[in-house]
Order: structure tokens, then C-alpha cells, then sequence
């Protein structure tokens, strides 16, 4: 009933609104990425009303990206409408679960894994890489491309082996410059620059083989030093200062405040 309502909106905006009127695939998909964003912080902060919400938004979206797909001429190839969005998803689930739909045994997260990567190359995948979108954020894109290395049985076996990896690309990084000869030559930069990008993926793997979700993370941390960098200049003011005024130890001592904050 809820979901024949939130059609029947959309079918109402997609005749009436002039906004609503105007949009297209290529239009709303920008949009699409802010609400998925949106999603993001709420679940970051934990705030379960803000994802109730932000669900809404991307449910909108999908229902919306429907209606558009449903506009097509009748004999086009291509046509679809929600029915269809949704009985593809029930049948690919029911394919990629032959574990839970067939004979196929897999007891464990790891064959489920293993599984769903075969499946998807006898679908058509020419690579197990196949499926990661090249516009995701690097950071994210590396964890999803060791997974799905892993899911293909190309892994290290002990996370001491992955660590060991870090500090050799720690080495070969440093290897490049000392800390008092930053790299200019256009040559030198790009081969720190390589250098650096293997050191990061060698984390996000040894994130990966302790439970720790590297984007998750770094968002953390990002958020943890505005919170406090914002304290620092709410302090600052209260006592009439600019930081561009200030020297780097008079920050510290805010700075450091800040750190003792719940």
C-alpha cells in the first residue's frame, strides 16, 4: 500500500510539476550521488530518524529513475518500469544464492563470497574487477578491489604478511626523499607520488585483514579534527585572537583542550 502510494506521487509530480517534468536520467544523477552521501552521514552519526529519511530520498530516486525508464516507446528494447527493476533484482538474488536456491553447499561467508564472484564471470564479467565503478572514491575503491581479489582466492594468508607489506612500502616511499629534500623534479614527484599510493593501498589492505573499514575510518578522523579545529578558532575568538595572529604553540595549547573533550 505505502510503496503504491509513493508511485502514484510520482506519476502525479512526473505529469504536473514543472521540475518534476523537466528531469532525466542525467539530471537526477548527481543528485542521486548527495542523497547516497546524505545516507552516509546519517549512519555515521548514528542518528536512525536522518536514515529513515535519507532511505526516502534514494527510494524517491529509484522510483523516479523508473518512471523516466518506463517513457521509452512500448516496442523499445530498453523500456522498463519499476515491475521490471524489481523482478530483475528478485531473480538475479535468487541466481547469485544457488546456496540457498539450489545444490550449491556454502557454509561459510567466505564460499558465499567465492560463489557470487564465479557466478558473476558466467554472467558475462570478463574480470572479477568488472564490477568496482570507476568513479568511486580511491579509498574505496581499493578496499572493494582487494575483496573482490580475495573473493577469487588472490589474498595474503596472515595479516603478519600484510604488515610486513606496509613496511616495505613504508621504506620504498622514503626511499625517494629525505625528509629534508621534498621531491621537485617532475620525475622524482611522480615516483613519490606512486610510491605514496602503494604505501596507502598496503593499509587498506591491512585495514581489511583486521576488521577495519579504512573509509569508515578516515571519515572518523576527519570529522574528530573539525570538531576540535572549529573548537580552536570558537576559542580563539573568545578570547579576541585570529589564528592567522597566532604562533603555532598558542594554537597547541586550544589544540590540546580540544584532544580532552569527550
Amino acid at each position: 500500500m505505502a510503496f503504491n502510494r509513493l508511485l502514484t506521487i510520482m506519476d502525479e509530480l512526473r505529469e504536473q510539476c514543472p521540475w518534476d517534468r523537466k528531469q532525466t536520467l542525467d539530471s537526477l544523477r548527481h543528485l542521486t550521488i548527495e542523497e547516497t552521501y546524505e545516507l552516509s552521514d546519517a549512519i555515521l552519526e548514528g542518528d536512525l530518524t536522518e536514515v529513515k529519511k535519507e532511505i526516502g530520498d534514494l527510494m524517491l530516486h529509484m522510483v523516479f529513475y523508473s518512471r523516466i525508464g518506463s517513457e521509452q516507446p512500448a516496442d523499445s528494447p530498453t523500456r522498463f518500469d519499476v515491475a521490471d527493476v524489481l523482478n530483475s533484482i528478485s531473480e538475479k538474488l535468487i541466481r547469485r544464492h544457488p546456496h540457498i536456491y539450489g545444490d550449491t553447499v556454502a557454509d561459510t561467508e567466505e564460499q558465499v563470497k567465492a560463489n557470487w564472484e564465479q557466478l558473476k564471470l558466467k554472467e558475462g564479467n570478463k574480470s572479477v574487477l568488472g564490477g568496482v565503478p570507476q568513479s568511486l572514491p580511491a579509498l574505496v575503491k581499493a578496499m572493494r578491489i582487494q575483496e573482490k581479489a580475495r573473493g577469487a582466492g588472490f589474498d595474503w594468508e596472515e595479516k603478519e604478511q600484510v604488515w610486513e607489506k606496509v613496511e616495505e612500502e613504508m621504506q620504498e616511499f622514503r626511499a625517494e626523499f629525505s625528509h629534508d629534500n621534498v621531491p621537485s623534479a617532475p620525475e622524482q614527484a611522480e615516483r613519490a607520488e606512486g610510491e605514496f599510493g602503494d604505501l596507502l593501498f598496503s593499509l587498506v589492505n591491512y585495514a581489511r585483514f583486521i576488521n577495519i573499514n579504512p573509509e569508515t575510518a578516515l571519515e572518523r578522523t576527519n570529522r574528530k579534527f573539525i570538531k576540535r579545529f572549529k573548537y580552536l578558532e570558537e576559542q580563539a575568538r573568545a578570547n579576541g585572537r585570529q589564528l592567522s595572529d597566532m604562533t603555532l604553540a598558542e594554537m597547541d595549547v586550544y589544540w590540546n583542550a580540544a584532544k580532552r573533550m569527550p
